[in-house]
């Protein structure tokens, strides 16, 4: 390979190199422009696709009934994001079919942030194990893209159940396989799954009933067929403040601010390690541009600092979340684990 010309070359070869050398300067300076130029159009492109967003009115589908606990507090949000956004934002209820009919719906919209979906988390960690021979893993092809509460369980028994704890509760399922029954609002539900959890770690055998409609659940507690159910606050408030049922613990390690005399899972006699909860947050379909999907995140954790917005959070027991995405699928993963453990144990397939 030949050797560069040095300073003491002949002068001829410098005559040689002069126009090559200007040459060579006018095309890196013509490259540093060119690649300049392309890093100012992505850089534009990447603030102007958050800037520009939303350019038309967005949708928020959701697998809550209307009326539910999430439909009330998405509907709040949807709101202040409307306000915020200067465009409309509509909340589409697509209950039933286990979360698929909220699921496909969001999946045809485009992946531009103006479709999002509020799922729960066991639509997110138990769905993968309920439908194996679906071979669907929603965090495959939607994206958190923000977080919005997390809301706790209650045990809930009749008015005149003898059961006066959870030891009392246990005790009794513990007389022998199907001794004890409880409800849930579906097979799959937290509801379910915690039941199944507590068998688990008690070492009983409970029979669990599905209901359709949860105000027919807590209707059937109420009157002692089955004996006992998880609830959550929204859930249950109605038949709770009439008087019907009682809450024997909070399925968890903390007691709530709205029921302070409801002491824990473990004050009443029962596992310290099960802790019954649900989170739920915003999704939206794979493809959506990162800048996109951080604002859409951060507009929505202002909105949850609103005080009116806290307040109806409190209403219902719904504990306010700021995680970030990372958090959101770190928690799914968690529950995911766990579901699996339940879902294999019990045998639980909703194919």
């Amino acid at each position: 390979m030949p050797a560069f010309p040095s300073a003491t070359s002949a002068p001829h070869h410098h005559a040689t190199l002069a126009p090559q050398r200007g040459l060579r300067r006018r095309a890196l300076t013509t490259a540093a422009l060119l690649l300049g130029g392309a890093s100012a159009t992505c850089l534009a492109w990447a603030q102007g696709s958050a800037s520009a967003f939303p350019s038309k009115p967005v949708t928020v589908v959701t697998a809550f009934a209307v009326g539910s606990g999430p439909d009330a507090v998405l509907r709040l949000v949807a709101n202040k994001l409307s306000a915020a956004w200067k465009q409309s934002v509509t909340v589409d209820n697509r209950p039933g079919g286990g979360g698929f009919i909220a699921i496909e719906a969001a999946r045809r919209g485009a992946p531009d942030g103006h479709t999002l979906l509020q799922l729960d988390s066991e639509h997110l960690s138990a769905l993968p194990h309920l439908y194996k021979q679906r071979n669907f893993q929603t965090l495959q092809v939607f994206d958190p893209v923000a977080p919005l509460f997390r809301t706790p369980f209650l045990v809930a028994v009749p008015t005149q159940s003898p059961w006066k704890n959870m030891g009392d509760l246990i005790a009794a399922a513990k007389k022998g396989q199907g001794a004890v029954s409880y409800g849930s609002w579906g097979v799959g539900s937290p509801g379910h799954l915690g039941g199944e959890w507590l068998d688990l770690v008690d070492g009983t055998q409970m029979t669990h009933v599905p209901f359709r409609e949860v105000s027919q659940l807590f209707t059937s507690v109420a009157n002692g067929d089955p004996a006992w159910s998880l609830a959550s606050i929204p859930s249950s408030q109605g038949i709770y403040k009439a008087g019907k049922i009682r809450y024997l613990a909070v399925a968890g390690p903390r007691r709530i601010a709205q029921l302070p005399d409801v002491p824990t899972l473990a004050e009443a006699g029962g596992p310290a390690q099960v802790d019954v909860n649900s989170f739920v947050s915003l999704l939206a379909v794979k493809g959506v541009p990162a800048p996109v999907r951080a604002q859409i995140h951060a507009d929505v954790l202002k909105v949850l600092q609103e005080p009116e917005v806290r307040e109806k959070f409190n209403t219902f027991a719904f504990e306010p979340l700021s995680w970030s995405v990372e958090e959101i699928q770190r928690q799914a993963g968690v529950k995911s684990e766990q579901y699996k453990l339940l879902i294999q144990k019990a045998n639980i397939s909703l194919e």
